[in-house]
């Protein structure tokens, strides 16, 4: 008795085509996409199209694809994104309170920093952490905390192509690559009007009971602050008392 081979439903192509990005892989062309899902060409441009309608996919400016915000809405409905908002909250609002500045929380989402909560100060300035913005790693201190424990290869690929999003944005690998080390060695990161002019920002980061950073918390001040290194300790406090809270057994 012969069988007929059972055909791939279009959900699961569709997953498929999700499922070719990963953090070595954030953004891809229509033929890698294809390719890496085993897919035709045209069916895979086909269901590209539809997801970048849907916003499940987003188009770059070079012509590459990236995961879109809808997945980020969807995955902010999560277990995960829940828990860690709901614990780091009551931290976030001490260090504003304390402050007066803008505090938020960021998690790695393919090559950007994906905002998932944040705090605004009183005396806050004007910044484009939203939750759900996603903006580059090199340019944010909680982004630059990612990097920095980020695995080598992703890393590389990342310092291959920096973009300036201001005079002050670092843009130089070498450089870069230093400031990585840096962050690692002394647990904290900072940036310099490299994502805004005026605006200077602390990050630590946030871990798993293995040690693994999961997420950061940052801090965005004014460029003026007179005791703007003073700040560094308090964000490594919070930071470790949400990392406590997420793992009780360290």
């Amino acid at each position: 008795m012969s069988r007929t081979a059972t055909r791939p439903s279009v959900t699961s192509r569709a997953l498929s085509v999700l499922g070719t990005f990963d953090s070595s892989h954030p953004r891809r062309t229509l033929t890698e996409i294809a390719t890496a899902a085993e897919l035709p060409l045209s069916t895979a441009h086909r269901l590209v199209a539809e997801l970048v309608t849907w916003r499940g996919l987003a188009r770059c400016d070079d012509g590459r694809y990236e995961i879109g915000r809808r997945i980020w809405d969807l995955g902010a409905l999560a277990a995960v994104s829940r828990e860690l908002r709901a614990t780091a909250l009551p931290f976030m609002q001490d260090l504003s309170s304390t402050t007066g500045e803008n505090v938020h929380i960021a998690v790695l989402e393919g090559s950007k920093a994906l905002f998932v909560d944040r705090i605004s100060g009183q005396r806050a300035v004007p910044v484009v952490s939203k939750p759900g913005a996603r903006l580059p790693l090199h340019t944010t201190g909680v982004g630059k905390v990612l990097l920095a424990h980020a695995d080598p290869e992703f890393q590389h690929d990342y310092l291959s192509d920096l973009g300036k999003v201001t005079r002050h944005t670092i843009v130089e690998p070498q450089r870069l690559l230093r400031q990585l080390t840096e962050i690692r060695q002394r647990g904290y990161a900072t940036t310099s009007e490299e994502m805004t002019i005026g605006a200077s920002s602390i990050a630590a980061p946030i871990t798993d009971s293995a040690g693994a950073v999961i997420a950061a918390l940052g801090l965005v001040t004014s460029s003026h602050h007179r005791a703007f290194s003073r700040l560094a300790p308090a964000v490594q406090l919070a930071a470790r008392g949400i990392t406590r809270t997420i793992n009780p057994s360290i």
